[in-house]
């Protein structure tokens, strides 16, 4: 039968789930205004003998103001603005290089990290939103075979200000309209950009957090409107079901058999499909969310009908009205055995699911063009 794991080279890089540790010069990022929280703000600037309302002017600046900019903050004593954004706004990421596609309105950004780490997040406009897709990860330890990310294996976790600093530089790219179509707000964040979100969960969610308080405390983000995607780490899709802030939970799931997916997803030889099911399920269950099914259609792999209505048999004995797919045309990568299904296999698929009740829609590719749709962000220099 085609598409048995059989046919699967084996991949080259071993699932990771420890913790990164030191390696040279990489380890952890200073502490940075955003780290911090409200009550801790306040004392960080106390200790540096300011007057403990400077907290909430530079929370001002950087979440309603989207800067870190000391010349910017001209309701502060100059002197005083110099050396406390000195103290605790130390630069994290440095932009190496942005690369534009679809007019202008999808720009993915290559950012060095204090420690020369590379991550890379992409900025998606569309007529009635923006969407950021963020990194929480250099690199990722998944090690999902079709995925450029997964192959790089993980070079360590984004601390919460390296994740928030991406969110607040789109925001401001967006806000100065430098986004074709005229100065708008960033309205959408996916956490589908390099890394696997859960293996960074303190980070994320502290992350999440402070997306969603309110200015000047953080940027007033609506949770509804933050997508938080995995490939299945169980424990932690528990753990996110009892923080209690409504994110829309997205599952990479890319197969609904065991034995093809022990292949593509390596964490699935730990957590199996339905045990993965079984958490999304219940993260709707509590919540009222609807989960996304993230599902990359491979040519000849896991694309067969019957898989889809494996799939849609699967979701159903759940429920009904919990669950969304979204089936997403592989994305080249360098160097990939595998391609994208052929469009009438993927109308197949897509149709069978609908055909079980299946809410479903094809993911659109944005950014596959510049190496910036999903599973394409490598964090690669020119030339190298």
């Amino acid at each position: 039968m085609s598409g048995t794991p059989v046919e699967l080279q084996k991949t080259p890089i071993a699932l990771n789930l420890t913790p990164p540790t030191t390696r040279g010069p990489r380890g952890k990022p200073p502490r940075h205004f955003v780290d911090l929280t409200p009550e801790q703000r306040v004392a960080a600037v106390t200790e540096l003998g300011e007057k403990p309302f400077r907290a909430k002017q530079l929370a001002t600046h950087y979440f309603t103001h989207l800067t870190s900019d000391p010349e910017a903050m001209t309701d502060l004593p100059k002197a005083t603005r110099d050396r406390l954004v000195e103290k605790l706004f130390p630069e994290l990421l440095t932009a190496v290089r942005t690369m534009k596609a679809d007019g202008g309105t999808t720009v993915k950004t290559l950012w060095h990290m204090f420690d020369g780490a590379k991550v890379e997040s992409v900025l998606m406009r569309y007529p009635n939103r923006s969407t950021l897709c963020v990194s929480s990860q250099a690199g990722c330890g998944m090690a999902c075979p079709f995925c450029a990310t997964g192959q790089m294996g993980l070079t360590r976790n984004l601390s919460t200000a390296e994740i928030v600093e991406q969110v607040r530089r789109a925001a401001r790219s967006l806000a100065d309209g430098e986004i074709p179509g005229g100065p708008t707000r960033l309205s959408n964040l996916v956490f589908m950009g390099m890394g696997e979100p859960l293996a960074n969960y303190k980070a994320v969610m502290e992350t999440v957090r402070t997306l969603v308080a309110p200015t000047p405390d953080g940027l007033g983000m609506s949770a509804r409107n933050i997508t938080v995607s995995t490939v299945g780490l169980v424990p932690a899709i528990t753990r996110l079901t009892n923080e209690g802030i409504p994110v829309t939970l997205a599952v990479s799931l890319h197969a609904p058999d065991d034995e093809l997916r022990d292949s593509l997803i390596p964490i699935n030889t730990r957590y199996s499909v339905d045990q993965t099911l079984d958490a999304a399920y219940h993260y709707f269950e509590v919540t009222g969310r609807r989960v996304s099914i993230e599902y990359a259609l491979i040519k000849d792999m896991n694309d067969h009908a019957w898989r889809a209505d494996m799939l849609g048999t699967k979701l159903n004995a759940r429920g009904r009205g919990w669950v969304h797919c979204n089936p997403i045309p592989l994305n080249p990568t360098p160097g990939s055995i595998w391609t994208a299904s052929d469009p009438a296999v993927e109308r197949e698929f897509v149709a069978r699911l609908r055909a079980h009740g299946i809410p479903t829609t094809v993911r659109d590719t944005r950014g596959s063009d510049i190496d910036g749709a999903c599973g394409q962000l490598a964090a690669e220099e020119q030339g190298e």
